[in-house]
């Protein structure tokens, strides 16, 4: 158990380092709109996987932490801290964006539009869209439903109907 107690000690703070770096960088990068395809996900989950090393940090140096509430310094940047967060929450909650991927968003969106509707985006039209759907189990379909209702009656997740609509046509006579 002592090598993995000074694997933690000797990698904790290491880690948080470079991976703050990794998020920091990825972080100015999305905020910029610099390539969002390369730095999204990267940002996101090596973010989270900044919380273990985060951790380790703050268990190897648990005493000089604590000596920081002795003075009104930590406080007073915790507070300011929360109430910067807070000011973003209220505004994005204020102002119906609430955050979030806009592709996300549109997603959303179309699965609750009727599939007559939705099938000329896809540049399908509604009885071949239908046709697809019911060629691939999740019927009967009729071209009023929408997908989310489709997901819901069938057992399946919008994402797979949508993985339908969107694959390449099927060959002719295949």
């Amino acid at each position: 158990m002592r090598g993995v107690r000074d694997f933690f000690f000797r990698y904790g703070t290491p880690l948080t380092a470079g991976l703050f770096i990794v998020s920091a960088v990825s972080g100015v990068a999305l905020y910029f709109g610099w390539s969002p395809g390369l730095f999204h996900e990267m940002h996101e989950v090596l973010s989270l996987v900044l919380l273990l090393p985060f951790v380790l940090h703050l268990w190897r140096n648990w005493r000089p932490f604590l000596n920081y509430f002795r003075h009104a310094a930590m406080p007073i940047a915790l507070v300011a801290s929360l109430a910067a967060a807070a000011v973003f929450a209220y505004g994005a909650s204020a102002s119906g964006r609430g955050g979030g991927n806009p592709a996300m968003a549109l997603v959303a969106a179309a699965q609750q539009a009727p599939l007559e509707t939705l099938a000329p985006v896809l540049k399908l039209d509604s009885a071949a869209a239908v046709k697809r759907l019911d060629d691939a189990g999740f019927g009967p379909v009729a071209p009023t439903d929408t997908l989310a209702a489709i997901a819901a009656r069938s057992g399946h997740s919008p994402f797979e109907l949508i993985g339908s609509l969107t694959a390449p046509a099927p060959a002719p006579g295949g």
